[in-house]
């Protein structure tokens, strides 16, 4: 069994019984996609929620809008089929206080609409979504089990 760290603005997949892991989500979102029957995961680690105002968009796995598709794209490459595909996700906190409610600022808020827009598109079913507060999340996710870890400092850990 291998663990494979998914960093900022990265994406992996990994088949039963590796484990996908992925530190310091603040405003970044975890997103993880799971096929139960052949037990293939995938881990997104996205920065930003839209390619579409980028001037660079070569690194798919940076915005939800593209880091999604590209994921299923991998995962099916080695056995996952998209119609089983379920998926959870972590992240997406409102880290600093901010003095004007600017909706340009709330990066998190925005992962995490953005997250949810389009794996409602893809029509891939959302299990479970930890996302918002102020406060930032590490997580393990376990493809024997599609089990998702979700450790903070000062809140606790849980498993969904």
């Amino acid at each position: 069994m291998a663990v494979l760290q998914v960093g900022m603005a990265d994406l992996k997949v990994a088949k039963v019984p590796d484990i996908l892991s992925s530190a310091g989500l603040g405003s970044c979102i975890g997103i993880c996609l799971w096929d139960p029957i052949t037990r293939i995961g995938g881990l997104a680690h996205i920065m930003l929620p839209s390619s579409a105002l980028a001037r660079n968009t070569d690194n798919k796995a940076k915005f939800a809008d593209t880091a999604i598709p590209a994921l299923v794209q991998e995962m099916e490459r080695i056995g996952a089929m998209k119609s089983r595909l379920v998926a959870k996700i972590a992240g997406g906190a409102q880290m600093f206080a901010l003095t004007e409610a600017s909706s340009i600022m709330k990066i998190g808020e925005r992962n995490a609409e953005s997250s949810l827009e389009t794996l409602r598109k893809m029509g891939i079913k959302l299990l479970h979504a930890e996302t918002g507060a102020n406060y930032g999340r590490s997580i393990t996710f376990k493809t024997e089990t599609g089990q998702l870890h979700i450790r903070t400092i000062e809140y606790g850990e849980r498993i969904v």
